[in-house]
């Protein structure tokens, strides 16, 4: 070994002891011909030090270091003066007085700083080029290690439940499952492809007619699609599926996996949500917009369509006679002190999400009307508004008392089809609690969300498109709608929700082959495409288990806890934004000998 103490476990109870430390120079100083270095490993920093009069060889040696060589120092432990000492290290009341240094490795000048009491954040682009650099930094450490004791606390939790952890192919079949696949081109029988798993879906199913009733991975997922902050082409879930279990079962385990690993691994962290509530998908859909709701704060948009019926308002009144269409009202508590400049922005906001414009009205007290400004003197508030005046005193005032706003709150409207509306008001609800200052990054808000429609609301080219996947089971209850009207039936899937983000979802899978067959029908899979599913089909045939089961993004998990902007922050070695990674360079080119072994030949864009 060549060394016998990591830089971060160094204290008083080594004082007078020779150690052997070895790691990067993170600082140095000279201070009247002796020479501090701050060497740095994963562990910490501890400070040696170098004196002339003590060993004068390894004082020159150590006067050719520079930031970010890699060193051995032998030497003495010694206690810090009383006004030396460094109270925000750990190793801060010692130092390490060296007698032997060795040079193991020189560093160029680093492309940015490490010393992040100084740096200023690097661009990203260089970040994930030298990431191997960017990895080196304490913040950047801590984040693998909460990773890894998260993962490792998962693999002994469910090890304790008597959960399998099975490792599924890599290389598997492309079937038409949603997101487009990374097809790998197979040498030994030309002209043929693998795919990249965009999850264990099928191989998971077939373990647990396998018998294997409780099962688990880390698995690694591959989807080619563009990313985002919350997605990458490839990440890791965790894989998790059960047998001879209701929807309840699969709730109630990933529930009390979660919230016990969350408390133990981020104590800082308060869960709002305990028992985690399992809310109805319309209800959430109503009050916050969107089906992945950030409940850490209130906010809750109400339907008025009833209530503005036959209004004098025709962006109202039309939408409110439309079959599939809504009014709805957003009640923002003290956004009246949004300035113009910030009502714009919000205006762009819903203009960015599909709306023509965002109706409003500001609830002000009644000190000074104007002749342009409306008054509820029941209430003694001011409605200032440009859509007042088409509403009518009296239908304004119904919805201020509807929507029980009072004098400082605004009321934002939609008005459109359903989703349209739940599109625009959540993203306007979302900003608004930022600018009002309302999300407490301390908190996490956890919850299910339930009883999700089988099927997409609108038909694509005559036929339903899967809401979660064609595996999952619809509720028994809604099974003589699948003949009357397949878009009303509701499905065992659930999500787990968690400050806004989909952190992961599931669903009870269907186990009856002909009720697998019907959704194939229903999605419009012709014979071809059943073809492709003939494997997993063939499986149905002997004897299949009642099952289901969810899959958390774990990147998804610990950018929430660790209040980071992207996964990429949670992860070793991330894409780019245009699915690069920097690092290695990839992707790149192959060479004409390989393409000729997969009979490839690539035809370029004119």
């Amino acid at each position: 070994m060549l060394r016998t103490h990591t830089c971060g476990e160094l204290t008083k109870k080594q004082a007078g002891e020779t150690v052997e430390l070895a790691g990067w120079v993170h600082r140095r100083r000279d201070h009247g011909g002796i020479i501090f270095i701050d060497l740095r490993d994963r562990y910490g920093l501890t400070q040696v030090k170098f004196d002339p009069d003590i060993n004068k060889k390894a004082w020159q040696e150590a006067d050719k270091l520079r930031s970010e060589w890699v060193i051995q120092a032998k030497g003495k432990v010694v206690e810090r003066p009383c006004g030396m000492v460094n109270k925000k290290l750990g190793t801060g009341e010692i130092e390490v007085v060296v007698n032997e240094l060795e040079i193991l490795s020189k560093s160029k000048t680093p492309p940015f700083e490490l010393d992040e009491e100084k740096a200023a954040e690097a661009n990203e682009e260089i970040r994930m080029k030298y990431r191997y650099i960017d990895l080196r930094k304490h913040a950047a450490m801590e984040v693998m290690a909460k990773r890894h004791q998260f993962i490792k606390f998962i693999r002994d939790y469910l090890s304790g439940l008597n959960f399998l952890e099975i490792e599924t192919p890599v290389l598997g079949k492309s079937t038409p499952e949603g997101a487009r696949d990374f097809l790998v081109p197979s040498r030994l029988q030309p002209g043929e492809f693998y795919a990249l798993p965009q999850s264990p879906q099928q191989y998971k199913q077939l373990l647990m007619i396998g018998g294997i009733d409780r099962y688990f991975q880390i698995a690694r997922c591959f989807r080619d699609e563009d990313t985002r902050g919350d997605r990458q082409a490839e990440f890791t879930q965790l894989d998790l599926e059960m047998s001879f279990v209701e929807q309840n079962d699969i709730l109630n385990l990933t529930e009390d996996l979660f919230t016990k690993a969350i408390e133990k691994l981020f104590p800082e962290k308060s869960i709002l949500t305990k028992p985690w509530p399992r809310l109805n998908y319309d209800d959430v859909m109503l009050k916050y917009g969107v089906d992945k709701p950030d409940l850490r704060f209130g906010l809750e948009i109400e339907d008025i369509t009833d209530l503005v019926k036959g209004c004098g308002f025709k962006v109202f009144a039309g939408m409110a006679e439309k079959e599939g269409h809504v009014v709805r009202a957003l009640k923002v508590g003290g956004g009246a002190k949004f300035t113009r400049k910030e009502i714009d922005e919000l205006t762009e906001l819903s203009l960015q999400h599909g709306a023509k414009g965002l109706a409003y009205i500001a609830v002000k007290p009644a000190t000074n009307p104007s002749s342009r400004q409306l008054r509820d003197r029941q209430e003694g508030v001011i409605l200032q508004s440009p859509i007042v005046k088409f509403l009518g005193e009296e239908l304004a005032g119904k919805i201020v008392k509807h929507v029980e706003a009072k004098a400082g709150d605004i009321i934002f409207f939609g008005a459109d089809k359903q989703l349209a509306v739940c599109d625009v008001l959540g993203a306007v609800r979302n900003e608004c609690a930022k600018r009002l200052d309302l999300i407490d990054k301390n908190k996490i808000a956890l919850a299910f969300v339930v009883n999700f429609p089988l099927f997409e609301p609108e038909k694509e080219e005559g036929h339903f498109a899967p809401s979660h996947h064609m595996f999952t089971a619809p509720r028994e209850q809604d099974l003589k709608l699948l003949d009357k009207n397949p878009a009303k039936v509701r499905s065992y899937q659930h999500d787990m929700v968690g400050n806004g983000v989909e952190l992961g979802g599931g669903s009870i899978r269907i186990h009856d082959i002909k009720l697998q067959e019907k959704i194939f029908d229903l999605i419009g899979f012709d014979q071809e495409k059943k073809k492709q599913f003939s494997h997993f089909l063939r499986a149905f045939e002997y004897g299949v288990p009642p099952h289901g089961g969810i899959a958390p993004g774990l990147d998804r998990i610990l950018m929430v806890l660790m209040n980071k902007n992207s996964i990429r922050d949670v992860m070793a070695f991330p894409k780019t934004g245009d699915g690069r990674d920097l690092t290695m360079e990839a992707p790149g080119k192959v060479d004409e000998k390989q393409l000729r072994e997969l009979g490839i030949n690539i035809k370029h864009n004119e």
